[in-house]
């Protein structure tokens, strides 16, 4: 994958339409994280637009895409702040409003010796996302969504209208909220938090359950992130595994966002999965060297030479562990195959 822009490979008008979660985030930075009962002195403090889908909608615009944002948001400061950063990124946004309504916020803890973060969040269930405000129009002249899993009879909705018009459909996904299945049904490529898969399936391996995922949605990857480790892939016939990238981290907020938008990016330019997901990976490691979920969106060329130059973490996995259970994964998904009448698999 090359950093020179993207490829334009269709007359569609967007690139990449973000249906899904904004939130304004509290960055609290802390020189450690504090244990029970105990008082501690904060490094800073400051208020910054966040949310899964709107920072990796943000981040695809950065990288030279025609994209379209579609979110709820109440009648706040924090509102204003939301549609001000759009305006100024020129992301065209297409805004719900809950009247009388705080838009979602939260509060982040970072440990500034690890750079590692909690999150404190807050929503008003009015600012979920229905699907009676979503319209069709949004979805249909983009090639690819990008959803996440929280509203989820929203997210179902956008992906089955994306399905009928052929777009492809990006999942982000880190907790099993209710309907959560709807929307995998019409998902090409779920990239989830690392322990979304044994909530779904109750399977703590993932050598296991991304397969099993995998078989039952008939997705075209299931893959998980896993943290400074990078991200384990399924493809139907081999475990595709990048090992992260070494950075001197301040705040992961925003990784799995920005690895999310560097996804997209990488499947809008048709490049082979595993330099998607590379780079994916560099620009995930990059945007966690400055503090907020948007700290540090990479130019192109910074993430290349990463990918070229950047110290790797060590393999999650050994290349005979991954064979293995491919191997296990294939024979299982030839077992699960329909018999003919003969009882051959069809």
């Amino acid at each position: 994958m090359g950093g020179s822009g993207p490829k334009r490979v269709s007359s569609k008008a967007i690139d990449v339409v973000g249906v899904g979660i904004n939130a304004t985030d509290t960055i609290i930075r802390l020189p450690h994280f504090p244990a029970l009962d105990s008082k501690v002195e904060i490094i800073s403090s400051e208020m910054m637009p966040g949310g899964q889908v709107a920072s990796a909608i943000v981040a695809c615009r950065r990288w030279g895409l025609r994209v379209r944002y579609v979110g709820k948001i109440g009648e706040d400061a924090a509102a204003q702040l939301q549609m001000d950063e759009m305006e100024n990124e020129e992301v065209e946004a297409r805004w719900i409003t809950a009247p009388g309504c705080e838009s979602q916020s939260s509060y982040i803890l970072v440990d500034e010796s690890s750079g590692e973060r909690t999150v404190l969040w807050k929503r008003n269930s009015r600012i979920a996302l229905r699907a009676k405000d979503l319209k069709r129009e949004w979805i249909w002249d983009a090639r690819i969504l990008l959803i996440d899993g929280h509203d989820t009879e929203a997210s179902a909705t956008a992906a089955r209208w994306a399905k009928q018009e052929r777009l492809e459909v990006v999942g982000d996904f880190d907790n099993r909220y209710p309907g959560v299945e709807a929307v995998l049904e019409f998902t090409d490529f779920p990239i989830t938090s690392k322990d979304f898969p044994e909530r779904l399936t109750g399977q703590k391996d993932l050598l296991k359950s991304l397969p099993a995922i995998f078989r039952r949605f008939k997705c075209r990857l299931m893959a998980a992130t896993l943290g400074r480790l990078g991200v384990l892939a399924w493809d139907g016939a081999r475990f595709l595994l990048c090992p992260g990238f070494r950075v001197d981290a301040v705040d992961t907020t925003g990784a799995g966002d920005i690895f999310h938008g560097a996804f997209v990016y990488g499947l809008s330019r048709q490049g082979p999965l595993e330099e998607i997901l590379e780079f994916a990976c560099a620009a995930a490691a990059l945007n966690c060297m400055a503090p907020g979920a948007r700290g540090n969106i990479a130019p192109l060329a910074e993430i290349q030479k990463l990918r070229r130059t950047g110290e790797r973490s060590e393999p999650a996995y050994s290349v005979a562990q991954l064979d293995e259970a491919a191997r296990a994964a294939i024979s299982t998904a030839l077992d699960a195959r329909p018999r003919s009448a003969s009882g051959s698999a069809e």
